[in-house]
């Protein structure tokens, strides 16, 4: 018979600053609100598991201005129910008690019930990442400035090691954008260096197949959301017709029925971002509806803290791919919580001999 047990709930509110102005085509980002999420049982209170609900600003589905509170009463209203103390049914209890409209709550929820099932050392899924310190390859992150300072970082991940860069496109002049493509590729063949570009959606579809023929000339190894989310046919119309594939990201915010998505659009990659799509179960249920249409896919974290990057590396790492993550973005914040996560030579790695940093 399963092991049943009373959970409790309580959750601490961060902001976190950015190192650096973060341009995106959605505006400049300078900081960002997240709320650590902390699953115990009331007669072991040393043991607690951790998790992170963190909407995304303007993208998340519960971006709005009633979220700590509407956190607040979920976790309230969940405190001292009975769980079943086992992974798959955590996962779908989960589900079940939390709207798959609070997303990044889910995603909170479920890494922390599964960190406190694993004795609260922030193991979150069996994977050879947090087990076996198995590096995971990652891409470097260009963020959107002016020419100067998308040069500097370009210079910079190079220099550490990067094997696959993406670049956020579509908010500085398309001419600059070409330009600074073309310098990685005057330096480093398609054997060398991956690129990857990102645009979030900013392209018209009047002009987007004329990019997407202009971006082809540098070898790109795929674009993200080329056109804003929602215009389905106009999307599976670009993913037959770009010379460069094209890989889904936003497009999958708020989706429940998968298979027609896919069925409809056909996209060659979908990027896959657990606290946008609701978690873990969900991004699992992703993956194989993917996997049996031979669809890639790769993780991407939205900007969450340490504790929630942990997570999606175990996810990641869980399924065993060999494609470069967009698991990168640990390193952007003054006041991160200190972590194992480390990053060198272009690989994610969980460092054992560090230690994690409290979040109270």
């Amino acid at each position: 018979m399963s092991d049943y047990s009373r959970i409790h709930f309580q959750y601490i509110k961060r902001n976190l600053k950015f190192k650096f102005d973060a341009g995106t085509s959605r505006g400049v980002l300078r900081e960002k609100e997240v709320f650590w999420i902390k699953a115990f049982f009331p007669g072991k209170p040393e043991v607690s598991g951790w998790g992170e609900a963190a909407p995304l600003v303007k993208l998340s589905p519960d971006d709005r201005p009633d979220f700590e509170a509407v956190l607040k009463s979920t976790l309230e209203q969940m405190s001292g129910e009975l769980w079943d103390m086992e992974e798959g049914e955590l996962l779908k209890q989960v589900g079940e008690r939390i709207s798959f409209k609070l997303p990044s709550i889910r995603f909170g929820v479920e890494t922390a019930v599964l960190d406190l099932l694993n004795g609260g050392k922030k193991c979150i899924l069996g994977n050879e990442f947090y087990q076996k310190n198995t590096p995971i390859a990652i891409n470097g992150l260009i963020w959107m400035g002016d020419k100067g300072f998308m040069l500097s970082q370009i210079e910079s991940k190079l220099a550490q090691g990067f094997s696959c860069i993406k670049m956020k496109i579509g908010a500085i002049d398309f001419q600059q954008e070409l330009d600074l493509l073309g310098y990685i590729r005057a330096r480093f063949s398609e054997d060398d260096i991956i690129l990857r570009v990102d645009a979030n959606g900013a392209f018209l579809p009047a002009n987007a197949l004329f990019k997407l023929q202009q971006l082809a000339q540098f070898g790109i190894h795929s674009i993200e959301q080329p056109i804003r989310a929602g215009q389905v046919e106009l999307m599976r119309k670009l993913c037959q017709e770009s010379p460069l594939p094209i890989a889904l990201d936003e497009e999958l915010i708020g989706v429940q029925d998968k298979a027609t998505l896919l069925d409809k659009i056909q996209p060659p990659y979908i990027i896959l971002k657990p606290t946008l799509l609701g978690g873990i179960a969900e991004t699992k249920q992703w993956i194989a509806e993917a996997e049996s249409r031979n669809i890639d896919w790769w993780m991407t974290s939205a900007l969450e803290s340490n504790i929630g990057l942990n997570a999606i590396a175990q996810l990641a790492s869980n399924h065993h791919t060999a494609i470069p993550q967009g698991l990168g973005t640990g390193q952007l914040y003054h006041n991160n919580l200190a972590s194992p996560l480390t990053i060198t030579e272009g690989h994610l790695r969980y460092d054992l001999s560090q230690n994690w940093e409290d979040p109270a």
